[in-house]
This record gives C-alpha cells, sequence and structure tokens, in this order.
C-alpha cells in the first residue's frame, strides 16, 4: 500500500513538472510573441537585411586643359590589435617599442607617441593622425617589414610585425603639392571636411550624393535570391574644370619662389587674367602650404588675392584717369604746377617730398605719377559726386563674385561718409579706399577690354565624372560698360608712355618685342591702430597688361614689406618687376603671342599681301612645353600649333618632349612625346636619317647607341616596328648621301670657286670673266650645285665653292675634292646641303653669320671642294691642302672671307691653302 502511494505520489509530481514545464514554455512562447515580438522582429530583421550607405568618389579639380590639380585616390588606415580574440590568436603586437620604432620612420612619427598609442588596455587601436590615409609607399613599406625579402629573393612567409592592421580608404591628393595651394584649398583627411578654396566653395558639387544598398542575406551574410529591396547607387561628384592654366600658374609660382627665396616679404600675391574674358588664368600667394601636409601647420590661411584688403596706392589712379578722359577733363598737353596741392591741411604733396618737377603737362604729370595732377583731375575737375559714381562702376565697395569664399567688397568710407574734404582728394590717387587684388584686377581690365567691366571667373566648367558631359560652363559676364572704347583706348595710350616716356616711373618693365601699359604703385602701412607705421613699411605693386592695343594677358603684382634696407623708392624696380616681365614675357610666348610690331613699322605697310601670306606659311612658332600633361592634353595643345604629334610608349602622361619646349618650330613639325610608360613602343625605321636625329630618339628612349661611318643611315640591327622595352643596344651604320668619294678624283686636282660648269660638255668662252664658262655667264647665275668645271685662264675669282651655289648668309655643308697647291682647275663637286636661308646678319644656333658670308655648323665639316683665293689675289690663293676632305674639328676658329679679322663664335675656319701658283696658270679638266 505504502509503495502504491509513493508511485501515485511520483506520477503526480511528474504530472505537476511536465505541466509546470509546458506552462512555462506555453507562457514563454505567449510572451515571446506578444511582449518581445517587436524586439525579436527587429533583431531578425537585423539578422536577414543588409543595409549599407555607398560613398561616392570625390570629383576631381583640373586646370583648363585638363591636367589634374586634386583628386581622390586610394588610401591606407594603419591599426593595431594589440589583445587577441582567442587562444589561437597570434597576430597581435608583441613588442610595442619594436613596433614603435619600426613604424616611426615610415609614417613619420614620435617613437614615443606610437609607444603611448601601443600600450593602451584596448583590444585594437588606430595609430592616430600618423597612420591614417597613409600613402601607397607607406603601405608597401609596412608590408617589407611584416615580409621582409630574404638575400635568396624569397619573402618570408611569417609575419615579423604581427597585429598590424592595414585597411583600404581613400584619400584627397594634392600631386603638385602647393601648386596653387589657396585656390583649391584643401580637404580635412579626419573629418572629411572641405577648408578654404575651391575644395570649400564648390563642396556640395565635388561631394557627390550617397548612395544606398538594402538586400535580404542569410546568417553568414549572403544574399538570397530575390533579396534585393532596394538599390540606390552612389553618385559621384562633379569634376571641376578651372580657368587656370598649369603652365602659367607654374610661371607666377617660380617667380613667388625666386622672390620669398631673395627678400622674404611678408607677403606676396600675383593675378594673371585674359582681360578679354574675365578668367583669371593664374593666381599666387606667399606664404603658401602643401594641401597633402596641411596638418604640420599653415602659417597663412588668407588667399590674399580675394581676402586681403589693402590700400591700392598709385595703380588706383587708373580709374581717375579713365574718368577723367571721359569726362573730358584731361588735355596731356595743359599744364600745372607740380609739387604741393595747398588748398588743404596738411597739404597734399607729390612723392619727392612735395618738391615736384616745376611746371609740367598733365601726362608728364601721369608719367611721373603725381598725386597733385590726379587731385586736380578727380578733386577739382569731377568732383566728388562724379569721383563716387566712377569707383562704384568700376566695382570699387562691392565684392566682384569670382567663385572663390571669403570675398572681401573693399572700404569706401572717405568717398561715402569723409571726414574732411581733403579725405575725398586723396581717393584719386588711391589712398583712403582699400580694395582686393581681385577688384583691381576686374577694373583694370576693363580698360584693357575696351571698357566693359567683367565679372571675373576661375571656374570654367563642370563635368559629368561618367560621360564627361559639361554641366555647367562659365561664360563671358558682362556687368556693365564702364567707359567708351575710345576712351578705353587713350587710357591705355597714356599708361603705355609710363613705361616708354622719358620721366615713365614703369621703365623697369619694358618687354623688347612687347608694348606694355599700366602703372606702378606705393602705399604706406597702417598699424592696428589705423596710425602710419614708422620706418620703411610699404606695399609696392604693379598693374600692368600686353599687347597694348590687344590686350592678351592683364598682370598684377603685389609685394607686402620685403626685407631690406633699399630705399623703398626702389623697391618696384628691384622686387615687383622681375617678377612682372618674367610672369608676363613667359605667359606670352607660352600662348605664342606675336611680338609687336615697333616704331613707324607697325603702321606702316612695307610687304605686299602675297608675301604676307608666304611669310604666313613659313613663320616660326616656339615649341609648347608638354612635359607634364596627359597623353590626350598634350595632342590638343599641339594641334592648336598645327604640331604633328608622335607618341612613344603606352603611359598616360608625357614625360619628355623632343623638340624641347620654347625651341623654335614651323607649323606641320613633328613633336616626338614620351610618356611615362615606353614599353611598348616601336622602334622606326632610320633609314636616310641623320646620326643627330637617332641620337635624339636614343636619348628619349634611354636606348645605347654605337655608330659607324658618316652621312645617313643605311643599316639598323634593331628591325623597324620592334618592340622596344629601353636600354637596347642600337647599332647603325652611316654613309654620305652621294655615296664614296669617285675614283675619279686623283691628288693634284684642284677646284676654282665660282667658275661655271657643263656638264653636257659646253665649251668655254675665253670672254668671260672671271673664268667663267660662257654659257653660265650668259645666263647671269652661279653654277648648280654638284656639277663639274671647265675653267680657263682668268685673274682670279669671285666669292664661292665649287659645287655650291653661294648664297650670302646661307648656312652650306658639302664634300671635299683633293686639293692642289699649284693648280687652280677644279673637279666634279657633289651637291651642297642648304638649311634654311637666313637674311644677313642672322643667328643659327648660336652661330652668328656675317653678311654675305657662309657659316660653318659647329660640331664638324665634311669638307669644300678646292676653294680658289680671294678676289683680287693671285689665283689659286687660299686652297685647302692637298687631300684635305675630313671633319673639320669643333669650334676652331671661323670664317674669314669677306672678312678676315671678324670672329664669329660657334663657327668654323677653312685652313689656307699652300703658296699660291702664278696668275693666269690653268690647266684643263674634262
Amino acid at each position: 500500500m505504502e509503495l502504491k502511494r509513493r508511485v501515485n505520489l511520483r506520477i503526480i509530481l511528474l504530472a505537476l513538472c511536465v505541466i509546470v514545464l509546458f506552462s512555462s514554455l506555453t507562457v514563454r512562447l505567449w510572451w515571446i510573441q506578444t511582449v518581445e515580438a517587436t524586439g525579436i522582429m527587429e533583431i531578425a530583421q537585423k539578422q536577414w537585411d543588409l543595409e549599407k550607405t555607398l560613398k561616392p568618389k570625390r570629383g576631381a579639380i583640373l586646370d583648363r586643359n585638363g591636367e589634374i590639380l586634386a583628386y581622390e585616390g586610394k588610401a591606407y588606415d594603419v591599426s593595431a590589435r594589440l589583445k587577441p580574440r582567442d587562444d589561437r590568436d597570434q597576430d597581435v603586437v608583441k613588442d610595442p617599442y619594436y613596433t614603435a620604432q619600426a613604424l616611426a620612420p615610415i609614417l613619420n612619427a614620435p617613437v614615443n607617441e606610437l609607444l603611448r598609442i601601443l600600450t593602451k588596455p584596448n583590444q585594437v587601436v588606430e595609430l592616430g593622425r600618423y597612420g591614417k590615409k597613409i600613402s601607397e609607399n607607406q603601405k608597401v613599406g609596412i608590408e617589407n617589414l611584416q615580409y621582409p625579402q630574404l638575400p635568396s629573393g624569397e619573402k618570408v612567409k611569417t609575419n615579423q610585425l604581427p597585429g598590424i592592421i592595414i585597411t583600404e580608404t581613400t584619400r584627397r591628393y594634392y600631386p603638385n603639392n602647393s601648386f596653387a595651394a589657396h585656390v583649391l584649398g584643401y580637404l580635412d583627411f579626419f573629418e572629411e571636411e572641405a577648408k578654404m578654396g575651391i575644395e570649400l566653395q564648390f563642396d556640395k558639387e565635388l561631394r557627390g550624393e550617397k548612395g544606398e544598398m538594402h538586400v535580404v542575406t542569410d546568417k553568414v551574410g549572403y544574399q538570397l535570391p530575390d533579396g534585393e529591396r532596394e538599390y540606390k547607387p552612389a553618385k559621384d561628384g562633379m569634376n571641376i574644370y578651372l580657368t587656370i592654366d598649369k603652365t602659367i600658374q607654374d610661371y607666377v609660382e617660380q617667380a613667388l619662389d625666386k622672390a620669398e627665396q631673395e627678400y622674404k616679404p611678408k607677403g606676396a600675391t600675383v593675378v594673371v587674367a585674359d582681360p578679354q574674358t574675365g578668367e583669371i588664368l593664374a593666381m599666387g600667394n606667399r606664404p603658401q602650404f602643401n594641401p597633402n601636409t596641411y596638418f604640420t601647420g599653415i602659417t597663412n590661411f588668407t588667399n590674399h588675392a580675394v581676402t586681403t584688403m589693402f590700400e591700392p596706392g598709385s595703380t588706383f589712379k587708373i580709374i581717375t584717369l579713365a574718368a577723367a578722359i571721359e569726362e573730358g577733363k584731361f588735355d596731356p598737353n595743359a599744364y600745372y604746377q607740380s609739387g604741393t596741392y595747398k588748398k588743404f591741411k596738411p597739404p597734399i604733396r607729390d612723392h619727392n617730398q612735395g618738391a615736384g618737377w616745376g611746371t609740367i603737362s598733365f601726362l608728364e604729370g601721369v608719367q611721373r605719377s603725381s598725386n597733385v595732377v590726379f587731385v586736380i583731375m578727380g578733386y577739382d575737375y569731377l568732383g566728388p559726386e562724379l569721383l563716387k559714381k566712377y569707383f562704384e562702376n568700376f566695382g570699387i565697395g562691392k565684392p566682384t563674385g569670382i567663385e572663390l569664399p571669403y570675398e572681401k567688397k573693399g572700404i569706401l568710407n572717405n568717398l561715402l561718409k569723409p571726414a574732411s574734404q581733403r579725405d575725398i582728394a586723396v581717393t584719386t590717387f588711391g589712398q583712403g579706399v582699400a580694395v582686393t587684388a581681385i577688384q583691381q584686377v576686374a577694373a583694370v581690365g576693363a580698360i584693357a577690354n575696351g571698357g566693359e567691366l567683367l565679372k571675373p571667373h576661375i571656374v570654367k566648367e563642370m563635368r559629368d565624372p561618367v560621360t564627361g558631359a559639361v554641366v555647367k560652363r562659365s561664360q563671358r559676364e558682362v556687368v556693365h560698360r564702364v567707359v567708351s572704347e575710345a576712351t578705353a583706348q587713350k587710357t591705355r595710350d597714356v599708361l603705355e608712355t609710363v613705361i616708354t616716356g622719358e620721366h615713365g616711373t614703369g621703365k623697369s618693365y619694358k618687354i623688347d618685342g612687347y608694348q606694355v601699359a599700366g602703372k606702378t604703385g606705393t602705399a604706406q602701412k597702417y598699424d592696428d591702430h589705423g596710425r602710419i607705421m614708422e620706418g620703411q613699411h610699404y606695399i609696392v605693386s604693379f598693374i600692368g597688361f600686353a599687347p597694348k592695343d590687344n590686350p592678351r594677358l592683364l598682370v598684377y603684382v603685389v609685394v607686402d614689406d620685403p626685407t631690406t634696407n633699399e630705399d623703398y623708392r626702389t623697391w618696384g624696380t628691384k622686387f615687383v618687376a622681375p617678377i612682372f616681365k618674367s610672369v608676363m614675357e613667359r605667359s606670352l610666348q607660352y600662348l605664342q603671342q606675336k611680338p609687336d610690331a615697333v616704331g613707324a613699322e607697325k603702321n606702316a605697310q612695307t610687304v605686299t599681301e602675297q608675301a604676307i601670306a608666304k611669310a604666313e606659311q613659313v613663320r616660326e612658332v616656339s615649341m609648347p612645353k608638354l612635359v607634364g600633361m596627359s597623353t590626350t592634353a598634350a595632342k590638343l595643345r599641339a594641334e592648336q600649333d598645327n604640331i604633328t604629334v608622335n607618341i612613344m610608349g603606352t603611359g598616360t602622361k608625357i614625360v619628355n618632349q623632343y623638340p624641347a619646349p620654347y625651341e623654335k618650330v614651323v607649323p606641320g613639325s613633328t613633336v616626338t612625346l614620351v610618356t611615362d610608360r615606353i614599353e611598348g613602343s616601336k622602334m622606326p625605321d632610320f633609314k636616310g636619317k641623320s646620326l643627330r636625329e637617332v641620337m635624339e630618339f636614343a636619348s628619349l628612349m634611354q636606348l645605347k647607341i654605337t655608330s659607324y661611318g658618316a652621312g645617313f643611315v643605311t643599316q639598323q640591327n634593331i628591325p623597324p616596328g620592334t618592340a622596344l622595352k629601353g636600354g637596347e643596344q642600337l647599332q647603325i651604320t652611316l654613309q654620305p648621301s652621294s655615296g664614296p668619294l669617285s675614283p675619279a678624283l686623283q691628288p693634284g686636282q684642284g677646284v676654282v670657286p665660282g667658275t661655271a660648269t657643263d656638264p653636257g660638255g659646253a665649251q668655254p668662252d675665253a670672254n668671260s670673266p672671271d673664268g667663267q664658262s660662257g654659257a653660265a655667264n650668259a645666263a647671269g647665275g652661279q653654277p648648280p650645285p654638284g656639277s663639274s668645271q671647265t675653267t680657263v685662264p682668268g685673274n682670279g675669282t669671285p666669292q664661292g665653292d665649287s659645287g655650291n651655289t653661294t648664297v650670302p648668309g646661307v648656312p652650306q655643308t658639302g664634300t671635299t675634292g683633293s686639293g692642289n697647291p699649284a693648280s687652280t682647275t677644279g673637279t666634279s663637286g657633289t651637291p651642297g646641303t642648304y638649311p634654311p636661308v637666313y637674311p644677313p646678319g642672322a643667328v643659327q644656333s648660336g652661330t652668328g653669320i656675317a653678311p654675305g658670308t657662309q657659316a660653318v655648323p659647329t660640331g664638324g665639316y665634311s669638307g669644300y671642294q678646292g676653294y680658289q683665293g680671294y678676289p683680287g689675289q693671285p689665283a689659286g690663293a687660299g686652297q685647302m691642302p692637298v687631300g684635305t676632305g675630313q671633319s673639320l674639328p669643333q669650334g676652331q676658329a671661323t670664317w674669314q672671307y669677306p672678312y678676315p679679322n671678324n670672329t664669329v663664335p660657334g663657327t668654323q675656319q677653312i685652313p689656307a691653302g699652300p703658296p699660291a701658283a702664278p696668275a693666269g696658270s690653268t690647266t684643263a679638266q674634262p
């Protein structure tokens, strides 16, 4: 009974347990399905659904020709695992001190800083800014530490620097470093935030739009079939093309670098603009910074060209002058008393301490930059209201609207709220007003382009990064007309005399070959309390344009307080002029701007239309600088000058070129461009080419060359069309174009230069002067190149070479015959080579050519056929020695006839021959 009771009790307990268990399960299921259902569903949703934000690629910034100035490229982040994930994980930092020492030189980081990071208690740590967005070279350096190379060439398979993790990302690159830094600005690596310049101004357009991806996955993350719910691709940022020309910007950077090194100014700005369109072609500032390494410190965040306001000084007088001309208040021939304007107290003085230059004309006053003449024109003649009207019309006191951040509008308080009439008067010559450099450029640009104030642009267009289609393009934008074309022309004429006039202050800004117009400026500096600074503290400047009548470029140079002991009145000549001239002249040459006609020649019609057309056909142009450009941009640039392009290599960037930049070539010439990847270039066919052409190719392609013989290529060991890798050994065989010397030429046979020949057997005419054959003399011409000669007795011959028709000033080459000390007859010659004709006195490759003479090219000469003497000397005088025919040494003396005592650098002398034969001694040579 007891046993049965126990069994029943156990059954009841078991049943109760089962009931409780199932009740608990039921309650739990109810709880999960009701109370926790929402939370669980969210967790499941997160596991099933993969949501990912797709980051767009930031747009590139390029110059007007497609040269990349900023782009987003591959980068890497470095972190360190300090604690293992499990017992089997060995990829952790085991020796923090060794790791810090190894990484420090690669990451440019202090060892102590890395050691501090590597000894933190965290499981994984980032290496701060030192390990953020490192370059490909830095990444390779770390990998070489992890898996170093053995002497055998194999890499170690065990990680020698465990715990270091490299993750791929992207970063902003500025391939030209500090080049146009204030224009471009920079992107903060850590905050992904744009700072300054174009990066900030067009951050939205450059940044693009983020994308989204939403898919359904299994528990390990694989996408399920038909699991895509939503996909919105990222939209990459726009590519922005600036109006900046990389080449002209480079000229500006070089000029500013030199100025900064020599006299360390507190600041300097150069702006180059096209006054016809308002496009800014270059803009540079000092001090500058490298946007790639902005985190090392920036001393100057200010783009002085658009943000810094300063008192312009005398460059501002251009506006007063234009206003006076427009209103008919400027008479260049009227006179005034210079020195001091005494209507105010204190009086207004000229810049020579009020001494002036006596009674001078208004034109001379402008040339001398007299303050008094501008007060008379602006304050007395125009008056405050007209003065204010013109200043505002020229854009002073309001921003220009250029596509750069933080532009200031300038200050016109002396006109708007003058404390006295003197305050108004001093604005006429640039005191009491504050402007930015870009305002000055826009205002003076109106004078240069014919009277229209244009909105300056530094962005040319925005393009779609995928299709390349132009989304937005800047156009020439006229704000309004400020003066008439006639006034603008008169103003330019007057400003030219500032450079060319006897009393002009801008003589040092003259550029040979171009008519420059402009104005100098010197302005006092003020301290923080608005008081004039004591000592020599000035801002010196010059704004000018060229060519004067149809300006292609406008250049504004501002130098702030250079470090020097020189008198401030010389600063413009010594500091500003070299910058202006370097930038202006090189830029005009780069743009293929023809030099201006000067003097009376500019208006005189000295040639016929036919001659002009012919000259245009053979005009020389400067080879543009194509090195550094992309292959596509280089082709387009060369085509602008009708230059054929020969690309060597399969790269995308030009690293070398021939002819070199700025060499003179004729349209239709070929330029050979070497890319950054020369493998795959084809060997050309050199047959018929000169040794120089082969050597030029070998130099570009880094080939080793061995040559045999002289003349032109007849054989080459590498067949044409062979793919090259660079460094190959090229062997060539050369022979003269006319072949070997004829066996008929025997020693003892000479040549009488200037005698006529008749290969057909024409008989000599004893009545012909100077020993010429009758047929040639009757024709009134010189013997044709390469013809044999028959001579008759004569008392000397006119200047000339046998077988080479002498053209005054024409370099000639030819081969030589055997000389005969006692003979005045010659044998058959070979055709001479005639380079392009140069007028008497021209210079060819550094070789001066005396009028009427022949220049022997430097570097050896294949010789002449036996040379007769000078006119009036015994026949045979001055012949070459017997057997002469070898190349002459380079740089040997000079050509001596008809100027025996003249020295023409870089040419060669034909050695004098043995004693002459008696006059009239002749022999006949068939």
